[in-house]
């Protein structure tokens, strides 16, 4: 996209004296109205298909309807997602390779792996956080118990305590479990599965007796009768499933644990390319096709701006990083 025509009009003339620092923030916000100027990519750390993959393909059709700049979406996958996301800490800073990722990558792998190649917050800036998706606790059929309540009581009465299945070691659901277990003082041994579909099989043959797992993934065995929904771990009821309660409000304080996606650029991005590029997101996000997309596949969209984003990281690392040191987490990575 050609750079707008800038000449200046009689105003414009009458103060071209000014300092150059006007000069050169004018010089900088011209630039960024003219975010894209040339085809976008959108890194996906993760294999096609998977939620991260599909919003990226969402975001970057919308981008390129909306400015007639191509935007395409590399899959640089290896890792667990350190290969793409250390792909654009490389990246020119300049707003036309972005990183689309989910909260682990951002608030748990810090301090759960060892020799990362970058610092979350040295290295990227937060655009927006895109979606959230909410998370729920499940119990097998034959596990007796139909609240927290006696959750925590049939927990306490088994020196072993409960069995609980999480997508594998270090995932944001197994670090769910071990805060559960920290802030209600239950046993829970966790058992890890590569995924999530064979962790709810189990789960529902009553092999393993609980599951913390994404809503949408286990909604159709829950009003199935296959699994029992105890409580979501989000600080708010779903709209999706309003008769599921909230840990929050069943008396575990402080339990907010959301699945959710966000945007990042290289640090060194002007901010008002940053600002550029948050805009055109939420113009994108909130596009009646964009949204009808997300929800069919169990997304809620959100447009968090920068700070608030940024805020939210923060948060979330600080919080993970206790449970994993204070449980003695590992990843082996």
């Amino acid at each position: 996209m050609p750079p707008h025509d800038r000449r200046p009009t009689r105003r414009a003339a009458l103060s071209l004296g000014l300092a150059a620092s006007v000069a050169l923030r004018a010089g900088r916000t011209a630039a960024a109205e003219a975010w894209p100027g040339r085809p976008v990519t959108i890194v996906a750390p993760f294999t096609p298909g998977g939620p991260v993959d599909v919003l990226a393909r969402v975001i970057a059709q919308g981008i390129q309807a909306g400015s007639g700049q191509a935007a395409v979406v590399d899959n640089r996958t290896g890792a667990q997602g350190n290969i793409g996301i250390d792909a654009v800490r490389r990246a020119a800073p300049d707003g036309h390779t972005l990183l689309l990722v989910p909260a682990g990558n951002l608030t748990i792998n810090p301090t759960l792996m060892n020799n990362l190649t970058f610092d979350v917050e040295r290295d990227f800036a937060p655009v927006s956080l895109l979606a959230t998706a909410p998370n729920v606790l499940v119990c097998a059929p034959n596990l007796p118990v139909r609240s927290i309540a006696e959750l925590v009581a049939y927990a306490k009465s088994r020196p072993e305590g409960v069995t609980y299945a999480s997508p594998g070691v270090g995932s944001q659901l197994h670090l769910a479990g071990e805060l559960l277990s920290q802030r209600a003082g239950i046993p829970m041994l966790h058992v890890p599965y590569r995924g999530s579909s064979q962790a709810l099989t189990d789960v529902v043959a009553g092999n393993v007796q609980l599951l913390f797992t994404n809503l949408p993934a286990v909604l159709a065995a829950i009003r199935g009768g296959q699994v029992r929904a105890l409580a979501l771990t989000t600080a708010t009821r779903s709209p999706t499933a309003p008769e599921i309660p909230t840990l929050e409000e069943l008396g575990v304080a402080g339990f907010d644990i959301t699945s959710w996606y966000g945007l990042l650029a290289p640090r060194a991005t002007p901010a008002e390319t940053l600002a550029a590029i948050h805009a055109a997101i939420r113009a994108v996000l909130h596009a009646a096709a964009t949204a009808a997309s997300l929800r069919a596949q169990g997304l809620t969209i959100t447009d968090e701006g920068l700070v608030e984003f940024g805020t939210r990281i923060r948060r979330e690392t600080a919080t993970w990083a206790e449970v994993i040191r204070s449980r003695n987490i590992q990843s082996g990575l």
